[in-house]
């Protein structure tokens, strides 16, 4: 905030020195006409925006409810690993996920090792944990470990994965068990594989309702106090962000009951952080747009009407570019994307909504008060109104060697873009999602020193029953191909081994083959198709797994252009195939998108063209140090193909917010002062208010950082450097300079009413 709004000396609030100025004629500016009716109006808004707080505030810890983190239904239907799970549905009436239980002793597994794995899973089975039967308990080849595959009901997962936990602590009271604990045993039990990393992510996500939103609320109110010596201000922007947060959380979650959005935990968090720092950066416009109003009208209202005429275009162009940007996620596949959209356009909406509604209101009807013990009093129009050290020693500068400025800070922000190429987001295997301790990670470190890394979740291949025999053959060959299966109702466990030859070996329940039963099983066939399951030698949610069911694609479509390939690995591989997509289709046309805005706002071709370029250039930035202190600082093995493409849409549309901010009133005062003079006007005053407004911002996606999610992660660490690069380094100094530097013609082609310099 410039200083110079705050050098005022401090006062009590006296509510009649409103009503004194109110009444009084002389001095600057007089009451407005109709400012009866327009105080009852504020009335009406200030009630309508506390009910609609109330209504929606409820909902807050409610939204988890509509939340789903299934990575199966973000992919659209079009998919292959989609669409072979509908065929695979009709090989089993189960609709289940596995759970796999791995109990490893160093000294060597026991018949009573095996005997009580066994009694647990028939004990789960009596209390209705389990959705279908679960599998013996299989030794390892080194006998130093057990596996036991318990399948879960997909739709209470994470309930029932705490059950088997719980169940777990009970049957090997003197085991190691569970994450992080290492109580000198030599035997240790853990619940891994799709249903273990399952709950796993529902328990890291547990704390996005509370945690998430108290501390970023905590974190912009201290900013906020910071900013406005005030203790009243704060509360009241702040109520103006949890209103706008209540509101679209009421209507998001209706969408998403209703079955019209798809709704997960980094959606949702994305959301609690977007309208919170999205409100309080409008707030901070309009609380300095009234307070500048203050200083040279004595009627609060008349302020508040100029203020709000001040900042009613530069916000709903800002609002609007980010909504524009939003909605272009659309147009992307993956469904965790493409709800993003319009999800944080709900948000930015009710942002603008509640910035331009209830706090105008909320100020006009307090008044001057709303600033103590910090006043501003109102002052002849000829008064001079000093000039803040900070932002007029910056000005100052950048008028003296603007191009030594730009271009020096240009070659700074470029040097990171060597680094940029480094950032590894081709995708990172599901067991490192979850920060911090893992269960399912440690189980699974387990179950791949003992056992092949894909037991419990093999990749599943539809192909048709006439190729078996030669499907198999080619899978078999391949690396990263551990075994095979085909499920038969011939089998009592439903399925028989498949030979790398392609050979189907009698289930071993069946006795010694004699005369024609000698024969093999049959597989079950579904419309003239077998169910083939492959075990991988590498863990299911491992980027090598992957590469293998790459490789399995490409063996078996020559072979059967019908076959499907699906499982974990499968969608996972999908997944990120899809985002990348999703990545490259999106940023352009987001570009697209923004340019037009700012061509249309600026009325002016060259100067949008140059804002969009250094926005990309900032972006670009954030991401070569990401990639540093990721590959190097962290040790992050790679990101989410997501990641870039969030923090694209966050950092070039909020950066944009700032642009406009900064251009807007560059415009206006360029019509009256010239472009050189106006830049430094423009600079002047809005310097404050767009540096708190992007440390505001900053703080708020920094907040995400709490929970324990790579990708919430990585994104706050790159949204919250690069709001700040852009806000403190490229609005303050790069474009002031590249404007002052390249004067009128900036404004090329639409110019004429620009005075000459």
């Amino acid at each position: 905030m410039p200083r110079y709004l705050l050098t005022n000396t401090p006062q009590p609030p006296r509510p009649e020195d409103d009503r004194a100025e109110d009444r009084s004629a002389s001095g600057v500016g007089s009451p407005v006409r109709g400012r009866k009716s327009l105080l009852a109006l504020f009335a009406i808004l200030l009630v309508a925006w506390v009910g609609i707080a109330g209504v929606g505030g409820p909902y807050f810890g409610k939204i988890s409810d509509v939340a789903t983190n299934d990575r199966s239904t973000f992919l659209p239907e079009s998919s292959e690993s989609t669409r072979a799970q509908e065929v695979i549905d009709q090989f089993s009436d189960d609709d289940a996920v596995p759970a796999i239980v791995v109990l490893a002793d160093s000294d060597g597994v026991s018949d009573d090792d095996s005997t009580a794995l066994n009694d647990l899973a028939d004990s789960l089975d009596d209390d209705g944990v389990l959705a279908a039967d679960a599998s013996p308990a299989i030794p390892s080849d080194d006998g130093e470990a057990l596996e036991l595959v318990l399948p879960v009901s997909s739709e209470n997962t994470a309930d029932d994965v705490e059950s088997i936990r719980a169940a777990i602590a009970d049957a090997f009271p003197d085991s190691t068990h569970g994450s992080g604990t290492d109580d000198g045993s030599t035997v240790s039990v853990h619940v891994t594989g799709p249903a273990g990393f399952a709950a796993d992510r529902s328990e890291a996500f547990a704390g996005i309702d509370g945690i998430l939103l108290l501390v970023a609320l905590i974190a912009v109110f201290v900013i906020l106090v910071i900013v406005y010596r005030s203790p009243l201000l704060p509360v009241i922007v702040l109520f103006t962000s949890v209103a706008a947060l209540a509101a679209s959380i009421f209507v998001v979650w209706h969408l998403a009951d209703a079955e019209v959005l798809l709704v997960n935990g980094q959606v949702q968090g994305i959301l609690f952080i977007l309208v919170v720092g999205a409100t309080t950066d409008y707030s901070l416009l309009v609380v300095a747009r009234f307070r500048d109003a203050l200083l040279t009208e004595r009627d609060r209202v008349r302020a508040g009407l100029k203020a709000l005429r001040g900042v009613l275009e530069p916000i709903l162009a800002s609002g609007g570019t980010v909504i524009a940007s939003l909605l272009v996620l659309l147009l992307t596949d993956l469904a965790s994307t493409r709800a993003l959209g319009p999800v944080a356009a709900i948000g930015i909406a009710m942002a603008i909504l509640a910035a331009l509604t209830f706090l105008p209101a909320a100020l006009m009807t307090i008044g001057r008060a709303v600033f103590w013990p910090f006043q501003p009093k109102a002052r002849p129009a000829s008064a001079s109104i000093g000039r803040t050290s900070v932002w007029g020693r910056i000005a100052s500068l950048v008028a003296k060697r603007p191009r030594a400025i730009w271009i020096g800070l240009v070659i700074v922000l470029a040097l990171p873009l060597l680094a940029a190429p480094q950032f590894k987001a081709s995708g990172v295997a599901q067991s490192e999602f979850v920060l911090g301790d893992s269960e399912a990670r440690d189980g699974q470190d387990v179950l791949s020193a003992h056992f092949p890394g894909g037991s419990g979740s093999p990749t599943q291949v539809v192909v048709s029953a006439d190729e078996l025999d030669s499907a198999a053959q080619a899978i078999g060959e391949l690396d990263g191909v551990e075994s095979m299966s085909v499920t038969t109702e011939d089998s009592p466990s439903g399925t028989a081994t498949v030979t790398a030859d392609g050979e189907i070996e009698a289930a071993p329940s069946q006795g010694p083959p004699t005369g024609d039963s000698a024969a093999s099983p049959e597989p079950t066939t579904v419309e003239g198709q077998v169910l083939l399951e492959v075990t991988l030698s590498d863990a299911a949610d491992s980027l090598a797994a992957e590469e293998t069911v790459t490789d399995i694609r490409d063996a078996v479509h020559p072979l059967d252009a019908e076959a499907l390939v699906g499982g974990e690995t499968a969608v996972d591989l999908d997944t990120n195939t899809t985002a990348e997509a999703d990545r490259s289709l999106a940023i352009p046309l987001i570009l697209l998108v923004i340019t037009a805005i700012l061509i249309l706002l600026l009325r002016s071709l060259l100067a949008p063209l140059l804002l969009v370029a250094l926005t990309v250039l900032s972006f670009g930035t954030a991401l070569g140090v990401s990639a540093l202190v990721f590959n190097h600082l962290i040790g992050f093995d790679g990101a989410d193909p997501s990641v870039p493409l969030y923090a694209f849409v966050f950092l070039v549309a909020l950066g944009i917010d700032y642009n406009i901010f900064l251009m807007s009133r560059v415009r206006e005062e360029s019509l009256r002062l010239g472009t050189r003079r106006g830049v430094l006007a423009g600079l002047v005053a809005t310097g404050g208010v767009i540096t708190s407004a992007g440390i505001v911002l900053a703080a708020t996606f920094a907040a995400l950082a709490v929970i324990p999610i790579m990708f919430l992660f990585q994104l706050a660490f790159i949204v919250t450097f690069g709001v700040l690069l852009d806000a403190i380094l490229v609005r303050s100094l790069v474009v002031p300079a590249l404007v002052h530097d390249l004067g009128r013609s900036v404004w090329w082609p639409w110019r004429r009413r620009i005075p000459r310099d």
